[in-house]
């Protein structure tokens, strides 16, 4: 039934013209300017005019406008060219912008509402499976996946007076009904207004996308450069699509991007923020907190045989020591923020990792030449940061028969089964160290201490790695430490599946005030040589995890 083609409605052109005349030329640019690169004034006359003009059965459409705003780049030439669309607020400080791939191909904005964009992350492209050429007569030719056509901006601050909304992730019922918001392009010498449409679930395309029936507002369809906006539950007020086409035929029927496809492409480019936009997600938390309280063997203190292993603790020991082994011969791009209590991040870097004979090592991107021991901490007062547990801690459950191991019971993660493994060492096992480092602008001292560190590992029913946490027993004035590294899969052609670190996580207390550094892996290939990860007791043996700065 729906194997019609979509047009995009996303790309508009305002005006292509070249002028002889210099003044008429300067008076078309600014007008043109004030109608596309000043979204917030847009947006305060929209606010109130679109709540007029296309008053909303729910009576939302106000509450809204701060959750849906208009994208614009105009580009000057030989004439003017201003490339529209629709984005809305991811979060719930509006610091991240969803859209459509195609928009932000299209348009590739530098800001949002006088925001700067500092990076951009596109969940398709030419080169995705499943990707198609979309022949719309409304827009150049792009190949992508139309089930993934989602973007997202990030911003360099939160854009004031603006929040998101949360998602409904129930499956849609025929008949459901929603209302579709968006910034459809207007005529050259008006603001975009909000508009608001009513609609209902009619089911899904081959590729995926959900299709909605809507109702003409004051006779006007949805048009070109509403690509990006939201479809939204009547009833719950909730996210269900992200709009990306229209019916070619004009007929009024509308595309969108299911939520299901939005959590995924979340997940995978922003995994801490997906954690509190979908917090039910069966990917693992990379801020979860352990099953159990801390285990410590009774008789730990007391000198006696060792007793043997059960069979499902070898296994472990011999899993974890398989994923160190692999990570020998991959490169990934390690991205890291750091921050303190809740707060957005204060701090960011991207840097090349691998592990080069059992060590990590860095290197700047994108274009650095020096080879980096130690990601350097930004220059704080106070700050915490990852050393290489992410290949440390599989190398010591695998191989440091000073960590005691015991298989504690099977919990359960969003209808997962999860197998649980509790660990400890006491710091005369030499097993955790813990590196602090004093600036003095002119010189710098650090100390490193063996101390006692306790977690948890957790499985799938294979005895797969999934997750290990770390957490150091500190006598001075850094306190609660822990580390939460996430593994997940990795599949590369002519490659067979492998277990990856996907995101580190560590964070301690400092006179009782919370400084966390959050990193993510991404952007992994397989170099052509086989190096193999070497476990050391070296190196890798601690975490990098205090900068106290001084004046």
């Amino acid at each position: 039934m729906w194997s019609k083609a979509i047009a995009p409605a996303a790309f508009f052109t305002i005006g292509k013209v070249a002028w002889k005349d210099a003044s008429l030329r300067i008076i078309i640019l600014f007008l043109i300017a004030c109608c596309c690169v000043i979204p917030s004034v847009a947006q305060k006359s929209s606010a109130s005019n679109s709540s007029l003009e296309f008053a909303p059965k729910s009576g939302q459409a106000e509450e809204f406008a701060a959750v849906v705003l208009p994208i614009a780049e105009l580009k000057v030439g030989l004439g003017i060219e201003a490339k529209l669309g629709t984005g809305f607020c991811l979060d719930p400080a509006c610091r991240f912008i969803g859209t459509n791939y195609h928009v932000a191909m299209l348009a590739r904005p530098r800001s949002i509402s006088g925001q700067t964009i500092v990076q951009r992350y596109l969940a398709t492209g030419p080169d995705d499976e499943g990707a198609t050429v979309n022949e719309s007569p409304s827009m150049p030719a792009m190949k992508y996946n139309f089930s993934r056509d989602l973007a997202i901006f990030e911003l360099q601050h939160p854009l004031r007076n603006h929040h998101g909304i949360s998602f409904h992730r129930n499956e849609l019922q025929i008949g459901q009904e929603v209302e579709i918001y968006s910034y459809p392009a207007e005529s050259m010498m008006h603001f975009r207004k909000l508009l608001q449409v009513h609609g209902t679930f009619e089911g899904q395309t081959p590729t995926g996308l959900l299709v909605f029936d809507y109702e003409l507002s004051g006779g006007r369809a949805v048009r070109p450069g509403a690509s990006g906006g939201i479809v939204v539950d009547s009833k719950t007020q909730q996210i269900v699509g992200v709009l990306n086409g229209i019916e070619g035929s004009g007929e009024a029927i509308a595309y969108a991007v299911p939520v299901e496809s939005l959590e995924e492409f979340v997940s995978r480019v922003q995994p801490y923020l997906a954690q509190s936009l979908f917090p039910s997600s069966k990917r693992i938390s990379p801020v979860s907190e352990d099953f159990y309280p801390k285990f410590a063997p009774i008789s730990a203190s007391v000198l006696q045989h060792r007793p043997e292993e059960s069979i499902v603790v070898q296994t472990l020991r011999k899993k974890a020591q398989r994923l160190a082994d692999d990570m020998g011969d991959l490169v990934a791009v390690q991205t890291l923020a750091w921050g303190t209590q809740d707060d957005a991040p204060v701090r960011k870097s991207e840097y090349e990792v691998r592990v080069v004979d059992g060590y990590q090592r860095f290197r700047e991107l994108p274009d650095g030449k020096k080879e980096l021991q130690e990601v350097p901490l930004p220059t704080l007062n106070h700050s915490v940061g990852p050393g290489g547990e992410w290949t440390d801690l599989p190398a010591k459950v695998g191989t440091d028969l000073n960590l005691k191991i015991k298989q504690a019971a099977d919990a359960v993660l969003s209808g997962r089964s999860i197998k649980v493994f509790q660990y400890w060492a006491s710091a005369e096992d030499g097993v955790c160290a813990f590196k602090t480092v004093a600036d003095f602008d002119f010189f710098v001292v650090s100390k490193i201490d063996v101390i006692a560190c306790y977690g948890e590992v957790w499985t799938d029913e294979d005895i797969n790695v999934l997750r290990i946490s770390e957490h150091f027993e500190l006598l001075g004035k850094w306190k609660n430490h822990q580390t939460v590294v996430t593994y997940g899969w990795l599949k590369k052609a002519g490659d067979g599946p492998r277990l990856i670190p996907l995101t580190i996580a560590t964070q301690a207390e400092y006179k009782k005030k919370l400084y966390w550094c959050r990193g993510q892996f991404t952007d992994y290939r397989v170099l052509p040589s086989q190096g193999r990860f070497i476990a050391s007791s070296e190196g890798n043996s601690g975490s990098l995890t205090g900068n106290e700065k001084r004046r």
